[in-house]
């Protein structure tokens, strides 16, 4: 949890670099809490009869600490934060997402690269 606050903390800082551990806990909890979202945005809109949108506004609220961390991430492994766009290209968005992916997986590089130390 102490890893999602600090994703959280870091809102719009694109700049540094995130372990594993941060990337990924921060991705699990913010699974955990859309999902929970989506559940209760679910029941409100049964027992309302309006529609809660609370998913897509958790969703929303968390795409840019979302971005952040992913830039983040790939600074550790000595790529550019830009490479999320490759998900965005027609035909190549599923093979980019399984190469981000692997990217993401990957270890840190030991020494100081361009982005700054290793956390």
């Amino acid at each position: 949890m102490d890893w999602y606050i600090k994703c959280i903390n870091k809102y719009a800082d694109f700049d540094g670099r995130a372990t594993r551990s941060e990337y990924w806990y921060y991705t699990l909890f913010n699974y955990i809490f859309l999902l929970a979202a989506c559940i209760v945005g679910g029941i409100l809109s049964n027992v309302a009869g309006i529609f809660a949108a609370l998913g897509f506004l958790y969703a929303l609220a968390t795409l840019v600490p979302s971005i952040a961390v992913t830039t983040r991430r790939l600074h550790d492994t000595g790529r550019t934060g830009w490479l999320q766009l490759i998900t965005l290209i027609p035909f190549v968005g599923l093979i980019g997402a399984i190469v981000l992916i692997i990217f993401l997986a990957q270890d840190s590089s030991v020494e100081r690269n361009q982005f700054g130390p290793n956390p």
